[in-house]
């Protein structure tokens, strides 16, 4: 057993701080990198969630989902629609709401965004790891994988 102190491993302390600061950083480049399609990291969030929302989503409960008050999702919507990356339809349920879903066109550009993201990290472990490297950042995503998982 390590030694603990207050209850909580020091290197659990040590590597809780650097999991955060790495994945963070991570997660900033790889925004850059699907900045590179024209899109800004809200609207390619919107663009995720609706391409999980099969039968489409309001803006509203979009607005929810994405934790944004309704007026700045509408915002986002807009210019998604310029694009022509979403299409409105009657809410069936109820005929004074709309559903917003993705055009092909949408779903098009959120592929093209998340291989984008893809080949840039994949390129990045190829040319910046050993295949040691890469073998023990394997190791390390399947002890990762329990802090996600039941």
């Amino acid at each position: 057993m390590e030694n603990r102190t207050d209850a909580v491993a020091e290197s659990a302390v040590r590597a809780a701080s650097d999991l955060r600061v790495v994945v963070s950083r991570l997660r900033r480049r790889l925004r850059e990198v699907a900045e590179t399609w024209d899109l800004t990291p809200s609207q390619t969030s919107a663009l995720s969630r609706l391409s999980k929302a099969a039968d489409g989503i309001s803006t509203s409960a979009l607005a929810a989902a994405e934790g944004v008050r309704p007026q700045s999702m509408a915002a986002t919507l807009a210019v998604l629609d310029e694009h022509g990356l979403i299409q409105r339809t009657p809410d069936p349920g109820d005929g004074r709401r709309q559903l917003i879903s993705l055009t092909e066109a949408g779903h098009q550009r959120l592929e093209g965004v998340r291989q984008a993201r893809s080949e840039w990290l994949t390129r990045e472990l190829d040319e910046r790891f050993t295949e040691d490297e890469r073998r023990l950042i394997i190791e390390a995503m399947v002890l990762l994988e329990r802090l996600t998982g039941p």
